[in-house]
């Protein structure tokens, strides 16, 4: 009982003993292992990983039930796991259950309208939701020409900058949303920063996919004078997915209690054949599943240390916030690189990131921080490949679709660093300039 009071009040005691360094052992190399054994020992890590992260979480409990003494801190963090992928979760089914069918071959106009459209639903449906909705029928509307560079901006856009505007966007800001920040503060605080960052990267896609075009045999582009036809099958899912969007703002309890509503709805009165159609199935969110448990355990000696030891760590801008945090995203996964860095910043001003009145002060006294920090994560995971979960769903399904995509470092020389640090140059000289110490 005394664990729920806790909750209820969103507090976290303060009577036990600091983490040591050392236990962050664990969530050091959990993410080092989600960075490294898809490549270095691939079907070992997809018989093994719910192992690996269980196992390290586990030891990171016992750290906290034993040495630490605040065995509340972890109860607090198993429930914000539990909302975080009841809502990931949600969102998956339900997008699982919409499908576009489309016939023709687009022009270049059509595909930036189509990305720009996909950056607006990421808001909405979140970034996975929307890559699993969007990137089958973005391949077969460029069929006749479709190449690497396609899915790398699909990534760019709609998997990763698209979905900065709203919590339901994208991991990293659900988790703010949990700790105190208000639902609607993005879209008013980072709206400028999505508009230059998806306008430049569409614009620099619009040259390189008119380019293309011109180059295609004629008979591809006489194509795109025939008539495109859509069609949308499983549109009642909309409803299911507007009562998620509704829970989103209610009580914890109720809150996940009518997602979990909206998921078996939306499962249970969509025709198989559609998300058959979709090749949907639960490996994804199963995998987000695990991992998310393992990472949501072993991040809290991180952050615990962070917040009593930020002042130690030199970064006192918002420009180095935007910049480590997302170089961190690049390489990490966004969600935790995101808590960890708003931890930083927050202890660096003598306040909790567990308790919800500090957040309310951090906001209102360094709201530029957070705004640095929620473009970092969410902008950096286009990065790499590792940077946000859809990158690797995405080309999965492509791949399974015969699209040659780059590899890990072709993703990465060819794409990333030419194209997206610009762009974040630009976005951290017009919104980030040094303004003074945290």
């Amino acid at each position: 009982m005394a664990a729920l009071s806790i909750l209820a009040i969103g507090t976290m005691p303060t009577q036990g003993a600091a983490p040591a360094p050392w236990m962050a052992l664990p969530f050091v190399l959990l993410l080092a292992g989600i960075a490294i054994m898809p490549f270095a020992a691939k079907h070992w890590w997809e018989r093994h990983y719910p192992k690996v992260a269980v196992g390290l979480g586990a030891l990171t409990v016992l750290f906290y039930v034993l040495l630490v003494k605040e065995p509340a801190r972890m109860v607090h963090t198993g429930f914000e796991f539990v909302s975080f992928i009841l809502l990931i979760g949600s969102l998956f089914v339900i997008s699982g259950g919409i499908h576009i069918r489309v016939k023709g071959e687009s022009t270049p106009a059509m595909n930036c309208v189509f990305l720009l459209i996909g950056a607006v639903l990421a808001n909405l449906v979140g970034t996975t939701g929307a890559s699993m909705l969007l990137i089958r029928p973005w391949i077969r509307m460029n069929q006749y020409r479709v190449t690497g560079y396609h899915i790398v901006f699909f990534i760019f856009i709609v998997s990763n900058v698209g979905g900065c505007l709203t919590p339901i966007g994208d991991p990293p800001l659900f988790l703010g949303y949990l700790k105190g920040v208000p639902f609607w503060w993005m879209l008013e605080r980072c709206f400028q920063g999505w508009l230059v960052g998806v306008g430049l990267i569409l614009a620099i896609f619009a040259v390189i996919d008119t380019l293309n075009f011109r180059k295609a045999p004629r008979q591809v582009r006489e194509l795109q004078t025939r008539e495109e036809t859509w069609r949308f099958d499983g549109a009642h899912n909309l409803l299911w997915l507007g009562l998620v969007l509704f829970a989103v703002f209610l009580k914890p309890g109720l809150r996940e209690a009518l997602m979990v509503v909206a998921s078996v709805g939306a499962y249970l009165t969509t025709p198989p054949s559609i998300r058959h159609s979709n090749g949907f199935h639960f490996g994804p969110i199963k995998e987000v599943a695990w991992l998310f448990a393992g990472i949501f355990a072993t991040m809290v000696p991180a952050l615990h240390y962070l917040e009593l030891h930020a002042n130690e760590l030199g970064m006192n801008t918002e420009m180095q916030f935007f910049w480590i945090t997302g170089t961190l995203s690049s390489v990490l996964d966004n969600a935790p690189t995101y808590l960890a860095l708003l931890a930083a910043a927050m202890g660096s001003s003598g306040l909790s990131l567990d308790n919800p009145a500090d957040v309310q002060t951090f906001i209102a006294t360094r709201g530029g921080y957070l705004t640095a920090i929620s473009l970092g994560a969410v902008f950096f995971g286009a990065m790499t490949y590792i940077g946000n979960g859809p990158n690797f769903m995405v080309k999965a399904l492509a791949e399974q679709a015969r699209v040659r995509v780059p590899g890990f470092f072709g993703y990465l020389l060819k794409y990333s660093l030419p194209v997206l640090v610009p762009v974040f140059v630009v976005i951290g000289l017009l919104f980030f300039h040094p303004r003074g110490a945290v």
